[in-house]
């Protein structure tokens, strides 16, 4: 047990850990640097965390359903610090990714936070979300579920578990009872529907698979095993349901720079790129 005592103001220190050089107690950018801008309609800038998953899985199933959808999709370095530059903070002031810029209109939108971007674009392009009151909120239910359940295994359970320079018994036993609660609320959904929010594949479903769906396969913190993850059948059936779905395997490869170089797709400007832009093709 720790014998710690906070202090009456809490003042800012060196905290160790994978992202201790990047945490910061303030907002706003730390370098003037403008966001480059390529051809098509939308503008993507992310990395292919669970949260910058999501937008490609979805710009990818907007084009694979014949919608005019071509993006550019930049990658931005957050170990680097890019999501501080001045022209990302222009679009996110919260300096997370995803950021999209969105130039089909009459004027640009900026739109951040990845359920944002989800809903901005299902709602522009008439896709993913049920025009059924009733579907459209049940939809709207497990999006929102999503987006509030995350940071409980993002930077609760991840954080602690794989991440923390020391570990904490207490914080991630705290935090693997909660990761494995929203699995079971998962299942038990699953065990009654196919989807989340009934026989449609809905935004709910690429966001929430792209934490607990990708989780659920072992692509998350090595903690398949830890987690029991095997054992949520019904996540596991909608998991691998999803996982095969052309639009998904393109998507989780926009903007990333880990894993096997075939499936690494560093910046996406063309669908061509899947073919003759990945790294095992260019190298570096």
């Amino acid at each position: 047990m720790s014998d710690y005592t906070p202090p009456k103001v809490w003042e800012p220190k060196e905290s160790g850990g994978k992202f201790a050089s990047i945490n910061r107690p303030v907002a706003g950018p730390t370098h003037d640097k403008e966001l480059p801008v390529g051809k098509h309609p939308f503008q993507l800038y992310s990395l292919a965390t669970p949260n910058g998953v999501k937008i490609g899985v979805m710009f990818e199933e907007l084009l694979a359903l014949g919608k005019d959808a071509e993006y550019d999709a930049w990658l931005i370095k957050i170990g680097d610090g890019d999501q501080f530059g001045s022209g990302f903070v222009e679009v996110n002031p919260n300096s997370k990714i995803p950021a999209l810029m969105d130039y089909s209109g009459d004027q640009p939108i900026r739109v951040f936070e990845s359920g944002s971007i989800l809903l901005h674009l299902a709602e522009k392009f008439g896709a993913f979300l049920p025009s059924d009151p009733v579907t459209r909120v049940e939809t709207l239910n497990w999006l929102f579920w999503q987006m509030g359940s995350a940071p409980y295994l993002g930077g609760g359970f991840g954080h602690f578990y794989a991440y923390a320079p020391v570990k904490i018994e207490y914080a991630i036993d705290r935090f693997t009872m909660e990761a494995k609660r929203q699995l079971d609320v998962l299942d038990r959904r699953l065990a009654e529907s196919r989807y989340l929010a009934g026989d449609d594949y809905t935004i709910a479903d690429i966001a929430t698979w792209s934490w607990y769906g990708q989780l659920a396969l072992g692509r998350l913190y090595e903690a398949a095993e830890f987690l029991d993850v095997e054992s949520y059948q019904n996540v596991q059936r909608w998991a691998k349901e999803i996982d095969a779905r052309p639009a998904v395997q393109r998507g989780r490869m926009v903007n990333r720079v880990f894993g096997e170089p075939e499936t690494q797709l560093h910046e996406r400007h063309d669908a061509s790129d899947f073919e003759t832009r990945t790294q095992d093709k260019i190298g570096g």
